[in-house]
């Protein structure tokens, strides 16, 4: 699915998705990505079940508002453990299927919100 370019120019955008992909200012990856405004980075995760805490480590180097999980096709809902230390972090995290993350992510942008999306290809 294409997305429609929102105001910002320059920023780093989601520019569609789709089975095994995002793309980012109509650059296609094929893993998992850390998205921000300024830069977008690969993300050394590859299955939902193994995220640990230390996955989440740019959250207390970037000091986001609100991270945004993109679990894959299907919304997931990580371990219990897992979700504490999220919550823990300081920063909100909304945690939903990676179409619905890459367009929330893309509406922060545009509200000028400090927002890291996490999208997780498998």
């Amino acid at each position: 699915m294409k997305l429609h370019r929102m105001p910002g120019e320059g920023q780093q955008l989601f520019s569609g998705y789709g089975a095994g992909y995002v793309a980012v200012n109509a650059v296609r990856y094929e893993q998992s990505v850390l998205v921000t405004p300024e830069a977008v980075v690969e993300w050394p995760v590859h299955e939902f079940d193994a995220l640990t805490a230390s996955d989440f480590a740019f959250i207390g180097e970037q000091r986001p508002e609100v991270v945004i999980l993109g679990t894959g096709a299907a919304q997931r809902f990580p371990a219990r453990e897992l979700a504490r230390a999220l919550a823990a972090s300081g920063a909100g995290v909304e945690i939903m299927d990676s179409k619905a993350a890459c367009r929330t992510y893309n509406f922060l942008v545009a509200e000028g919100r400090k927002v890291i999306a996490a999208i997780l290809i498998e």
